[in-house]
């Protein structure tokens, strides 16, 4: 579709920003996307092109490279992009995620080490936290550190699965848990490991999705790291794991309605061309109706996304918890939903690849599971917001 119209929330700067981004990504469009993917190719020109116009680092602080603006702006770049048809899943991880986490908790060393190479595109990091057993219960992690008090290195061991771009990372952004002197119970930690650290084993996990990034198993096996692989405070714990989180829903809301503007796209144009009988299928309101159902739901969903963004970039982050989660469920039912009806109002053409409907059958559905279920945010808000009780 169209650049989305602007909303109270942007202002004529995140306005200008849309529009340029839509521009770049007409450039390269859903064509070039499977192009890449046929090929079991990377997208590096359209991430070398976001990243010389400024696009991938705009979340990032002004002194380490970055636009100095926030997850709003970082959100407007991947939405537009998917709404031109070729999204960039690596900016969920690697500026969202780790290259927030690096500017809010790393060490000046850290900052300067990873920070411009983040902004300017020229490194990538990814992102490990979801293991075999613990599913959505983060408490459940099993990849442990421990000290290795002779040296001051650490020592990790564990396994992740379905970490995305670690065979183009520099480096993954691992999150374990280390035992606390005090209580000797587990907290959470991050650590950052280098792609090609010794006993840092990968596998690709083959998938029926369709997409230029791959999905990876994970085995660390006793991986040692230096003291300084560990990214901010020992004792930050969650606050550290969730400065990464919430950015990672509001971008995958993003992705998402980025997606389904795409998909609604084609249908309306589809619909307006169209003829069976005496006129176009979109005059009849068995078509116009639910494709108008699906715009109130893009529109709704990206209202919650910006207030999400807004809020964390605003510091806010119990605020932007519950407003991230309700974003991303919100935004990932208008992708499945809009999908559908775009592939079903253009019938049999809807399955072939002329359209480019098809494969996103199953992508679509990827933001309903990842990076947390719905029904987990389910739990979240009625645990969080609505105050009852919990049932595991």
């Amino acid at each position: 579709m169209s650049t989305a119209r602007s909303t109270v929330l942007e202002t004529e700067e995140h306005k200008d920003l849309r529009a340029a981004v839509a521009t770049l990504g007409k450039r390269y469009g859903r064509a070039y996307m499977n192009g890449v993917v046929k090929a079991e190719g990377h997208p590096d020109e359209l991430w070398a092109d976001a990243a010389k116009l400024g696009y991938l680092g705009v979340n990032l602080p002004e002194e380490y490279g970055g636009g100095g603006g926030g997850i709003a702006e970082l959100s407007i770049v991947l939405e537009e992009l998917g709404a031109a048809g070729c999204p960039l899943l690596m900016m969920v991880v690697s500026p969202a995620i780790c290259g927030t986490v690096i500017a809010r908790f790393g060490t000046d060393e850290q900052k300067r080490a990873w920070l411009p190479g983040l902004a300017d595109g020229s490194r990538t990091m990814a992102f490990g936290i979801t293991e075999p057993d613990a599913g959505s219960n983060s408490h459940r992690i099993t990849t442990t550190a421990r000290k290795d008090e002779a040296t001051g290195d650490w020592l990790l061991t564990g396994r992740k699965v379905f970490i995305s771009g670690v065979d183009i990372a520099d480096a993954t952004l691992i999150v374990g848990r280390t035992e606390d002197a005090k209580t000797g119970s587990l907290k959470p930690c991050l650590f950052i490991v280098p792609r090609e650290t010794e006993g840092f084993q990968r596998r690709r996990i083959e998938m029926e999705l369709q997409a230029p990034e791959k999905q990876f198993e994970l085995v660390i096996d006793d991986v040692r790291l230096p003291a300084d692989a560990l990214v901010g405070d020992e004792d930050a714990g969650l606050l550290q794991l969730f400065a990464g989180l919430n950015p990672e829903r509001i971008m995958t809301a993003a992705f998402s309605i980025g997606m389904a503007r795409f998909a609604l796209g084609r249908a309306v144009e589809y619909a307006k061309e169209r003829s069976v009988w005496k006129s176009p299928i979109g005059a009849h309101q068995a078509i116009a109706h639910p494709l108008s159902q699906c715009h109130i739901d893009i529109e709704l969903a990206r209202l919650m996304m910006q207030k999400a963004a807004r809020l964390y970039d605003e510091g806010d982050d119990m605020g932007a918890g519950e407003a991230a989660n309700m974003a991303k469920l919100a935004a990932a039912d208008a992708c499945v939903k809009t999908v559908d009806q775009a592939v079903h109002t253009l019938g049999g053409n809807g399955l072939t690849k002329e359209f480019g409907l098809a494969s996103l059958i199953v992508a679509s559905r990827v933001a309903r599971i990842a990076p947390v279920s719905r029904e987990m945010i389910l739990n979240f808000v009625s645990h969080q917001t609505l105050g009852l009780p919990k049932s595991y």
